[in-house]
Order: C-alpha cells, then structure tokens, then sequence
C-alpha cells in the first residue's frame, strides 16, 4: 500500500522541510483530540506523524519521491485507459454524461492507493518503521496525557484539602470570636 504524505499533509511535493513542519503542525492542530471531543482521532494523528517522519528525512523523502512520482504515472496511465475505454462505452451507448464528469462531482482525496505495488523494498521498510513509530507516539502521547489527568487530580486534591483545612480553621475562629463577643455582651 502507499500513502500520500502530501495530501496528508496537503502540501505540494516541492515543500521545503519549513512548509512540511508548518503544514503537521497545522494537521495536528487540527485533529487534536482536544480540538474534536468525543471523536477517535487516534489513527488520523498517527497517519499525520507517520507523514511528518518521511518527509522531513532527507534520505527517506527522496526514496518516497521516486515512488511517488512513479505511482503519479502509472495513475494517470490507468485514468488514460479508463477514459480512453469510457470514451468507447460513451460512444456506443449515447450516455447523457461521462464517467469522468461523474468522478468529478464525487471527488474525495485519496490518501491510500492499495493497488499500488510498491517498487523499493527499503522504503517499503521505511514507511512501516515510521506507521509503528507514530502508533508508538500516539500510544506514548495517550499515556502522558493520563499521567497528565492523574498528577492534576492529585494536586487538586490536595489544594482542596488546603483550602478546606484553612476555611475550616477560619470558620473555627469566627466562631471563637463571636462566641467571645457575645459573651462579652451579656
């Protein structure tokens, strides 16, 4: 399977290592668990992480753009084809509207060509390295965060056992003194 990091990213392929740290840091914004309470976004953080960890390796972007840039022609020699075919069918069948019109209107970003047979096994090696490594993040981020939660809930508690020892103290000597004044009083 290959993925495309830069619709991931949803930069261009000629992005400098600025743009791609800018481009994550605005996809992590944007689909941080914060951001999009009650939605699982696990696997969207982990896709840009694994993203980020291709394209900013010197090494391992320019693996990926080779591969890349063959995916990109052999897409659009299928497309060719498909057209080519559709253009056939439209023809002997005088359909109302053509296959790519249809495709056009029905347009999502494809991220994950599973078709794809991928052409450098050590990049192929390299993208799975980087898919545990963000599965790894995203795991070791969810811990931190609960380490988060449980430190600030203890420290809560704490400053809510403070404060109530001092109200409580407080309340005892007001009590005290206006027991004392009314005594005084009568």
């Amino acid at each position: 399977m290959f993925r495309d990091y830069y619709a991931i990213l949803e930069i261009e392929q000629n992005a400098i290592q600025e743009e791609i740290k800018a481009a994550f840091k605005r996809q992590a914004m944007r689909w941080h668990p914060d951001k999009n309470p009650g939605v699982d976004t696990t696997s969207k953080m982990q896709i840009i992480n694994e993203a980020k960890l291709i394209l900013l390796d010197a090494e391992a972007r320019t693996k990926y753009d080779v591969e890349y840039n063959r995916r990109k022609y052999e897409k659009q020699q299928r497309t060719t084809e498909q057209n080519q075919k559709t253009q056939w069918q439209d023809a002997t069948t005088n359909s109302p509207f053509t296959n790519s019109e249809y495709e056009q209107e029905h347009f999502e970003p494809e991220y994950d060509d599973a078709d794809y047979r991928m052409y450098d096994e050590e990049l192929h090696h390299w993208m799975n390295n980087a898919k545990r490594q963000s599965v790894d993040l995203a795991k070791k981020t969810i811990e931190d965060f609960k380490e988060m939660v449980k430190a600030g809930a203890k420290a809560a508690g704490k400053e809510a056992i403070s404060v109530l020892t001092v109200q409580i103290i407080l309340g005892v000597i007001i009590s005290f003194f206006i027991f004392l004044s009314r005594t005084c009083n009568n």
